[in-house]
């Protein structure tokens, strides 16, 4: 009969002992998980389509044919950002709703060309604080709406 030493007796009660304690744990109940926080550039995405739709209304708002393709590469914009943005898990509740716009003051009929150029430059100088942290291709996008966007500005002053 071969003897056992004392360093393999206490290895072996060791194990016995953590297969004792995992299988305890197996029973007990644990809490729900948490919701992870949401990604960032998730709430960057929502962000900005709520700001495209809201801009996609005022370029409506304004009912003019020359501007006609300005709110198009809003659209196509707006298409783009959603087309990036992840589907909402089951549980996870529906982001609210965009406030509605305001009316611009001083414009009858809509937004007016100084209302419309004013927000194509805030925007295009917010995109480089937007790129900030976030992935290249996201980078990518948000550089190449701000380089739209600069250009409506500069489109929209001429025509003032």
């Amino acid at each position: 009969m071969r003897s056992v030493s004392r360093r393999a007796l206490l290895r072996g009660g060791a194990l016995g002992v953590a297969a004792v304690t995992v299988a305890g744990c197996a029973t007990e109940e644990r809490p729900p998980p948490v919701a992870a926080p949401p990604d960032p550039e998730t709430l960057l995405l929502r962000e900005l389509i709520a700001g495209k739709e809201r801009t996609v209304a005022l370029y409506a708002s304004a009912a003019s044919a020359r501007l006609e393709p300005f709110r198009q590469r809003h659209e196509a914009h707006l298409a783009e950002l959603r087309r990036r943005l992840p589907p909402a898990p089951a549980s996870t509740p529906a982001p609210p709703a965009p406030s509605p716009t305001p009316s611009p003051s001083g414009s009858a009929g809509g937004a007016s060309v100084r209302t419309l150029r004013d927000l194509e430059r805030r925007a295009a100088a917010l995109r480089t604080r937007q790129i900030k942290g976030v992935s290249p291709p996201l980078a990518q996008l948000l550089a190449s709406i701000g380089a739209c966007e600069a250009a409506h500005a500069l489109a929209l002053s001429r025509s003032l």
